[in-house]
């Protein structure tokens, strides 16, 4: 909670600083009339529009699985948006499975539904544990946790079982089983070979193998820069991958970090790098407004107002990822005093954008 409340104070502080240096405070209603939205009107439980996935959310709370099964169906060979598919729904599924049982016992064998369990199956296991450090942890919490991480490990190899062969979902899957185990350096690299495999550039595998190979679970500083920087320097543009130095540089960020520290000219370079990225993407990609989120706050503070503008207005309304998450309960306010502060400073309301 005090680590919350210095964000907020230092995002407070940057937002006045803009505001003066701008000269002119932004409105309710100048805003409103521009298009944008207050922080009552953010969505804090999506990164994006995704009507599909409120739909199947609402139908499972009225104990409806046909939605979800029929979503999956028809994902294809779109890994991005099964994987993402099926996290939304296994989050549903590790609060209340009965639905999920009606949809084993209606389908026998659906690789849709032996998916969601494991992946279900795992959520809970990291529910059980908190995420507090290790020294944190008690034994109980621990215990629980191993106990519910080998109930998905069988969970796990009956997806993996039930999947299409080309499907990487049931591998990708079993990251956060590696990583909680502490799975050797060998079995992971075994297992990324499975996933790459089948999508080389599937942004959530990534995203998940970065966690494994930090110092605090499986890797080392060296081992996990490595990785990031060796997927961003050779994927085909449009794939996001530039996101992961961008992401590890983050997660390393202090939370009273000096504005200097975003001004460095590797940390622009890994900006302009991803700005590109963002650009070839497809525009359904499921993660990219995520990149969106994270670029609209690292340009608001480079004071790259203009660009940070353009990234904010392909993403409110929706307030769901980082870094507004790390604001728990503030997340519409934070994401709104960081996107006021770039409207200010890029002078867009004088402009009547």
């Amino acid at each position: 909670m005090l680590l919350s409340l210095i964000i907020i104070a230092v995002s407070v502080a940057l937002w006045i600083r803009r505001k003066r240096r701008a000269g002119a405070e932004p409105s309710a209603a100048r805003l409103a009339a521009a298009g944008w939205l207050p922080p009552e009107r953010q969505n804090t439980a999506r990164a994006f529009a995704d009507p599909e996935a409120d739909a199947i959310e609402a139908a499972l709370v009225r104990g409806d699985w046909e939605p979800a099964a029929r979503a999956l169906d028809v994902t294809g060979h779109d890994w991005e948006r099964r994987s993402a598919l099926v996290g939304i729904i296994a989050h549903a599924a590790a609060q209340d499975d009965a639905w999920l049982r009606d949809w084993e016992t209606a389908r026998p064998g659906d690789p849709g539904a032996a998916i969601v369990k494991a992946e279900a199956r795992i959520i809970v296991a990291w529910e059980v544990r908190g995420t507090a450090w290790a020294k944190d942890t008690t034994a109980e919490q621990f215990m629980g946790f191993h106990r519910v991480l080998e109930e998905a490990r069988d969970d796990l190899d009956r997806a993996l079982a039930l999947a299409a062969p080309e499907d990487p979902t049931p591998y990708i899957a079993r990251i956060p089983l590696y990583k909680a185990t502490g799975a050797s350096h060998d079995m992971m690299r075994e297992l990324w070979a499975e996933i790459t495999s089948r999508a080389p550039y599937h942004f959530d595998a990534h995203l998940s193998a970065l966690s494994y190979w930090y110092p605090r679970w499986c890797g080392s500083e060296e081992l996990v820069g490595e990785f990031a920087w060796g997927a961003a320097r050779t994927a085909p543009p449009g794939n996001l991958m530039t996101m992961l130095p961008l992401q590890h540089w983050h997660d390393h960020l202090d939370a009273d970090a000096p504005d200097v520290a975003f001004r460095s000219v590797h940390l622009t370079a890994m900006v302009d790098a991803a700005l590109m990225d963002v650009a070839a993407c497809r525009p359904d990609h499921p993660r990219l407004p995520a990149a969106r989120h994270l670029l609209a706050y690292i340009l608001t503070k480079q004071e790259r107002y203009a660009e940070a503008v353009e990234q904010f207005r392909r993403v409110d309304g929706h307030v769901a990822a980082v870094p507004w998450t790390y604001y728990p309960t503030k997340e519409a306010v934070a994401f709104c005093l960081y996107r006021d502060a770039a409207i200010v400073g890029s002078g867009a309301l004088r402009k009547g954008r």
